[in-house]
């Protein structure tokens, strides 16, 4: 193998696995907000119960998510210093916005949020999840923004070989931004409807104390699922319109993809300009899970007098399709990014040229430590997540009262 495989590898495993952590991130964060703001509006403690359990659950996930996200940033200083060089002044603007909204904005709301349960009022409080919500959202729009310029460059000049911003609206007016944006919002729902859904229907199986706590998290989980996968197939559809006629060479042939294959050959010389397969096989799977997923919001039905749960069978289906979710979402970044092959700045920039000047045997360590690296936050954060959702309600971590100050001995006085 060679330094731009291994380049590619590294890429695709450290995007793949950050993607997880971030449609959890997404997904749970909504439904925390929905939950705070119900217990807000009624005061009810159930709602609070809640909020601490999940709360739970998406810290954590967030934690480690950010791990993941940093390894990911070495990576492409690592590895793409040609991308770097030739497209950072445009590329890196997006970033760096997504930078201080995630690592600054969202963590001082996440902070606020964790350590101002029973310090601070219960507005400014909800307010303070609201904030991570939004600056959450904002983060993923950034980073959509800067992957689709790499679909299609706009909003540019090339000047001494190096290309340059010249018009920051037409980053934000992308053609492969709106519904794509829309698609990771909405998978990214799915995928923490599912999760949600999936946990209450294992405690629910169980028949734990907190029954009519994970009665009603299994409702919100099921109903934002069913509202968000028809979300989910609508964008998804809607892409192949622009995508199409923006990458004629990413879903298949034509005299378009000829033509344009035929100017590349001019401009950069005689090679394979055609997507690997590995492109459409991953988006064929991709729309069969979606598809799949589809058809399990008939289950939602069952929501009336509790028959999900006298049934049974369908609290078990439920956990056995928990996967399909993350394996849809991997599946589904494989296609847009394998799609844009061979280029990293679709018809701008060859991946050839973008990858860094690194022996194969440095490019293959960095691809086994990053690897193992990630591969353990991974499954940490899962066995932790499955840990933590398994204890139940009761009594969270999170959001615990102080306890009372039982230390009555007099001040130590000083001389």
């Amino acid at each position: 193998m060679d330094s731009l495989l291994l380049a590619r590898l590294q890429f695709a495993t450290t995007t793949s696995i950050h993607f997880l952590f971030v449609v959890v991130t997404l997904g749970l964060v909504t439904l925390l907000v929905a939950l705070q703001t119900a217990g807000f509006v009624t005061g009810k403690p159930v709602y609070e119960r809640l909020t601490r359990f999940w709360g739970q659950l998406y810290v954590i996930n967030y934690v480690l998510g950010i791990a993941t996200g940093i390894v990911m940033e070495f990576q492409f200083g690592l590895n793409w210093s040609g991308l770097s060089r030739y497209v950072g002044n445009v590329f890196g603007a997006p970033l760096a916005i997504e930078t201080l909204v995630a690592f600054f904005l969202e963590s001082t709301f996440l902070g606020m949020w964790i350590f101002g349960w029973h310090r601070l009022r219960r507005g400014v409080h909800l307010a303070m999840l609201w904030g991570v919500a939004v600056t959450a959202y904002a983060s993923a729009f950034w980073v959509m923004v800067a992957n689709s310029w790499l679909q299609h460059p706009v909003g540019y000049e090339l000047r001494d070989g190096v290309a340059h911003l010249t018009d920051f609206g037409a980053l934000l007016s992308n053609p492969t931004l709106g519904f794509a944006f829309g698609h990771v919002v909405s998978a990214s729902l799915v995928t923490g409807g599912m999760l949600m859904a999936a946990v209450s229907a294992w405690h629910l199986v169980r028949r734990t104390p907190d029954f009519a706590l994970f009665r009603k998290s299994l409702r919100l989980g099921l109903l934002t699922f069913a509202v968000a996968v028809i979300f989910l197939i609508g964008f998804g559809f809607a892409q192949f319109g622009p995508v199409g006629k923006l990458q004629p060479t990413k879903f298949g042939g034509g005299a378009d993809r000829d033509a344009l294959i035929a100017e590349w050959t001019t401009r950069f010389g005689p090679g394979d300009y055609t997507p690997p397969a590995l492109s459409n096989v991953s988006l064929g799977f991709m729309i069969l899970i979606g598809m799949a997923l589809f058809f399990g919001i008939l289950v939602v039905p069952l929501l009336w007098r509790d028959w999900i749960i006298r049934l049974q069978f369908p609290l078990w289906l439920i956990l056995i399709a928990l996967p399909l979710p993350f394996i849809a979402v991997i599946l589904g970044w494989l296609a847009r990014e394998v799609g844009r092959q061979p280029w990293a700045a679709y018809g701008l920039l060859p991946t050839g040229q973008a990858v860094s000047p690194v022996n194969t045997g440095l490019m293959l360590t960095s691809l086994v430590g990053f690897s193992l690296l990630l591969g353990t936050l991974a499954v940490s954060n899962w066995v932790l997540l499955a840990r933590h959702a398994a204890r139940g309600a009761h009594d969270p971590a999170l959001g615990r009262p102080p306890a009372p100050d039982t230390d009555h001995r007099p001040d130590p006085v000083f001389a």
